[in-house]
């Protein structure tokens, strides 16, 4: 169980895919606080969870302190596990176990220029980020991007922000499709980027951003997906280094789920690749980086890896463990 109970109040089809959830305290009162960006882990049937940004978008910061409700804005992934099938079939009434909000991707505590970049339901963890930023005060702008603007959702909300601060780019309208490279050459460069979205997308932004000289700690992301398993994945095997422990990792399982049910204690989080938590160093191998964390020369030094997505090109790794 959670350590929330929530009922949802309403929902709502924003799109032919996308809904949204308003929830409420099961028992009535106050929600706790949160900060732009957080996101809940909501527990399914079958005991797994999935995380889901709150999309909040009151004007008036200090009612994130004490919220009534939590918002949430959910893609129906048809070739998805399940998750999202199920909380599109919420209705009125029913209840929901749910973590604290946790907040891994939070605006930073300065006034300089932020740039908002998103991809489809990428768009989510940026939705109370833009609404922050527009009651402080500070400039922002604001790149949505999507297939088709059919498909967009809450870009009347976005809108009703700061429609001056709003872009939307979409692919079936040339005239409007981003340009990544052009976009960053022109964000300040002591200026913070925010992106969520594809996993190209969120690589693309970090290499751009990387080539012009923007320093690594001003480009934040939050990807939503893990990386699914390739064809052609083969097993290899990993040594720890301290104990000599060694153990095969097949297709299909990570680093950390193989290491975890052998006893191993790890320290990790998003399970994705894109929090960094679980850095490992290489001693000996080379990894196949799987991560959107390191940069195009940090994966050719070969010498640190995200146990929670990456695998082996080397049939042996001896990890720093």
């Amino acid at each position: 169980m959670g350590e929330l109970r929530l009922r949802v109040l309403e929902t709502t089809a924003l799109t032919a895919q996308v809904r949204t959830l308003e929830l409420a305290a099961e028992n009535g009162g106050t929600l706790p606080g949160f900060t732009a960006g957080a996101h809940i882990r909501v527990t399914l049937p079958d005991g797994t969870d999935r995380h889901y940004s709150l999309v909040n978008t009151l004007p008036d910061t200090a009612a994130t302190a004490q919220p009534a409700t939590y918002r949430l804005g959910i893609r129906l992934e048809e070739d998805g596990k399940g998750g999202s099938r199920h909380m599109h079939g919420l209705a009125a009434g029913d209840v929901i176990d749910a973590s604290l909000p946790r907040n891994d991707f939070a605006l930073a505590d300065t006034d300089a220029p932020v740039l908002l970049i998103a991809g489809g339901i990428g768009v989510t963890p940026l939705i109370s980020m833009a609404s922050e930023l527009k009651a402080k005060g500070r400039p922002f702008a604001f790149h949505y991007a999507g297939r088709s603007r059919v498909l967009l959702a809450f870009v009347d909300e976005l809108a009703a922000i700061d429609e001056g601060a709003l872009t939307i780019h979409c692919d079936d309208e040339p005239e409007t499709c981003i340009d990544l490279k052009a976009l960053i050459g022109r964000a300040p460069a002591e200026g913070h980027i925010y992106v969520c979205g594809p996993r190209g997308m969120i690589e693309a932004v970090r290499e751009i951003a990387h080539a012009r000289g923007i320093a690594k700690d001003h480009v934040h992301f939050e990807l939503f997906d893990a990386p699914k398993a390739e064809t052609g994945d083969q097993p290899f095997e990993v040594e720890i280094s301290s104990t000599g422990q060694v153990f095969t990792v097949p297709p299909g399982k990570s680093i950390i789920e193989v290491l975890e049910a052998e006893g191993v204690d790890l320290i990790y989080d998003c399970q994705r690749g894109d929090c960094g938590i679980c850095q490992t160093a290489v001693i000996e191998g080379i990894p196949d980086h799987r991560d959107v964390i390191l940069t195009d020369d940090e994966r050719a030094a070969n010498d640190v890896m995200q146990i929670c997505v990456s695998r082996a090109k080397s049939s042996r790794l001896v990890l720093d463990l």
